[in-house]
């Protein structure tokens, strides 16, 4: 018994009629009556009744439609695992990220892609969230580390974790003697923040939280990325707001500062394709779960 013969049975059990299922299957009618006889003969009983006006399940078809279902189902799932396979270990996998990713998320999930998948080429590509998201739908990357999930139907997004804010100030600064600083002292302060085009979710994040604290900063500069932002507060142009991954990457010329007043969080979510299975990026899921305690349901 071959497949095709399942899929043919299926097909006319469906439609009740063998000159709709023959169109539907791209054969003609004469062609897909012979090769249900066929599989009747292989079955050893009759699946199906006709005549002139309609065609019908017999009990031993009904229970047949059941199994044959399953059968095609696990066949469909088969194929395509091999096949997801396949081409994980032929092809390359295409991650989009924001600068946190990297440091947060790729120490933990290089290391197993490389071990189950040696072969696979990951290519890297430093994109904004908005690049990423047009990059994802446009399938010229496979998953997107972004700052805020995916809008479209078509995606799935996950939350992997959210991280505070963190004030820094130039070492020089008064401020960095103190043990706590308030929001309050952020009125008329110069401060560096994220470019809305480069950075588009943290600049929103920053200046919403400006307007709603009702504060009027000084916005002296404004950074293309985080390690400019970094730098300028080093050279002591002002104050800044950054996410707390780039703590490591502070200078002895930078002082981080405790406030009395909670700063907003910001995250970071994966985002891939429903349409699309790939076992690299089931795989990158499962470790985020362990890593992170993703709930991916």
């Amino acid at each position: 018994m071959e497949l095709r013969h399942l899929r043919y049975f299926v097909t006319v059990a469906q439609e009740l009629n063998f000159t709709r299922a023959a169109e539907k299957l791209n054969t003609v009618q004469p062609s897909l009556s012979q090769q249900i006889k066929d599989l009747e003969r292989e079955v050893g009983v009759q699946l199906l009744e006709r005549n002139n006006r309609k065609v019908g399940l017999t009990e031993a078809g009904q229970a047949f439609l059941k199994e044959a279902l399953l059968s095609l189902e696990h066949a469909e799932r088969a194929i395509q695992t091999a096949r997801q396979i396949a081409n994980a270990q032929q092809d390359q996998l295409n991650i989009g990220f924001v600068p946190v990713a990297e440091m947060k998320v790729f120490p933990y999930i290089m290391p197993n892609i490389r071990a189950h998948f040696p072969e696979l080429k990951a290519q890297f590509h430093s994109l904004t969230d908005a690049e990423q998201f047009s990059a994802l739908r446009n399938g010229q990357i496979d998953i997107a580390f972004t700052r805020y999930p995916g809008q479209l139907s078509e995606f799935d997004s996950i939350r992997i974790f959210d991280e505070p804010l963190t004030l820094i100030v130039p070492k020089d600064s008064p401020a960095a003697a103190l043990p706590y600083v308030s929001i309050k002292s952020f009125e008329n302060q110069d401060f560096v923040i994220s470019d809305e085009q480069s950075s588009p979710q943290l600049h929103k994040l920053i200046q919403d939280f400006f307007k709603q604290s009702k504060l009027k900063v000084n916005v002296v500069q404004y950074s293309t990325n985080i390690l400019l932002n970094v730098n300028l507060v080093g050279m002591g142009v002002g104050w800044s707001l950054v996410p707390a991954y780039v703590i490591p990457l502070l200078g002895d010329n930078i002082v981080v500062k405790k406030t009395l007043e909670p700063l907003p969080m910001i995250g970071l979510y994966a985002n891939y394709r429903k349409d699309q299975k790939h076992v690299v990026i089931d795989l990158i899921l499962k470790v985020l779960k362990e890593k992170f305690c993703v709930d991916l349901f």
